[in-house]
């Protein structure tokens, strides 16, 4: 005979799965969910620049021509990274540009001045690389000025710098060829070579780029430093109140923008064997603009590294695609404002859309 149920004892049944009654997100469409990822609306939007030169222009089709967009890509992408996880902590870089110069002209004057290896111009270059990233880090942390201000003043710094003492070492606007130096080779080989695949030749600017995304992602996505950068950008107060360290974070993110300026920059000189000191006014706006189509916020707070990926690839895409084309490349410009101002709508209406659902 079974035994009956206690008195007072209720027999209830396990709750079925699935979502909490009240957990309104958990009953969120997938599709809005997948456009609340702020990597999802640059990912259509470059695959729609994409399918369309591949019909404007059909040369874009040959593996030579998508090597060459990815180079481009890859070039603009590098900076772009470290840019986002700065705008991410919620600030950002106006020197970025002219230190990829800088950093260039360091390790090329350095080694053929003083007739060194050139690997000890390339770690000389790092060195003060960093260290341009930790005085605008330790400027702004110091002051709390905004970094608009402080990297406005280190941009000016850095293009007199540039200029004048290219001009003092040199005698010329440009420095000299040091393609026949020890370790030329070598440097070269890690920053600037390239390598076969299916008899294209593809650039490892190419490989690095997507080594340092998937780096970027993992750090992000995976680690406590991430939780940091998206802690620091949505508010430092708070983020500081419950232990963050924000000085060493917002330090450090300046700092990866400056690793990512003297990587690109030691392309650029083994690249091109010389640098010239004037370069790289106006591609701060274009690193920017890549992560802030990539989905990044100005405000901070909000973003990823696969979106500036795709940023890039749309920059690249546009500026070789007006290009095999066949129209006039004054509109580049012009297309990649277009983008600009598409993906920041794009953004503003996906995260209202998320917050009212």
């Amino acid at each position: 005979m079974s035994a009956a149920p206690q008195a007072g004892t209720a027999v209830t049944s396990p709750p079925p799965p699935g979502p909490a009654p009240g957990d309104g997100r958990a009953r969120r469409p997938l599709a809005l969910r997948l456009l609340a990822r702020p990597e999802v609306g640059v990912f259509l939007g470059a695959a729609a620049v994409f399918v369309f030169f591949l019909i404007a222009a059909p040369s874009v089709r040959d593996g030579g021509s998508m090597a060459t967009v990815l180079y481009q890509s890859s070039t603009i992408g590098i900076m772009a990274l470290p840019v986002a996880l700065l705008m991410i902590g919620g600030e950002f870089d106006l020197s970025a540009g002219v230190s990829v110069v800088t950093s260039a002209l360091t390790a090329s004057m350095l080694s053929y001045q003083l007739t060194v290896n050139v690997w000890t111009g390339v770690i000389v270059a790092l060195a003060v690389s960093l260290g341009v990233g930790a005085f605008n880090g330790w400027v702004l942390v110091r002051t709390g000025l905004p970094s608009f201000l402080v990297t406005l003043g280190t941009f000016l710094i850095l293009q007199g710098v540039n200029l004048a003492v290219t001009k003092l070492v040199t005698g010329n606007v440009a420095t000299d060829d040091i393609s026949d130096m020890d370790g030329f080779d070598r440097a070269r080989a890690v920053f600037a070579s390239s390598f076969d695949v299916g008899g294209v030749q593809v650039k490892i600017t190419v490989v690095w780029w997507l080594v340092f995304a998937a780096l970027a992602t993992w750090v992000l996505l995976r680690t406590k430093y991430g939780n940091w950068v998206f802690a620091v950008g949505g508010n430092k107060e708070s983020a500081r109140a419950v232990g963050v360290p924000v000085t060493f974070t917002k330090i450090t993110l300046f700092m990866l923008v400056g690793f990512g300026a003297w990587f690109v920059g030691m392309h650029q000189l083994f690249s091109f064997n010389t640098v010239q000191s004037g370069e790289g006014v106006g591609q701060e706006l274009i690193y920017i603009a890549a992560a802030v189509i990539g989905g990044c916020l100005l405000t901070g707070g909000h973003g990823s590294a696969v979106g500036p990926v795709f940023g890039a690839f749309m920059f690249g895409m546009v500026n070789q695609g007006i290009v095999y084309a066949g129209w006039n490349p004054d509109w580049f410009k012009a297309f990649l404002g277009v983008m600009l101002l598409g993906a920041v709508l794009v953004n503003l209406w996906v995260r209202r859309a998320a917050a009212r659902r």
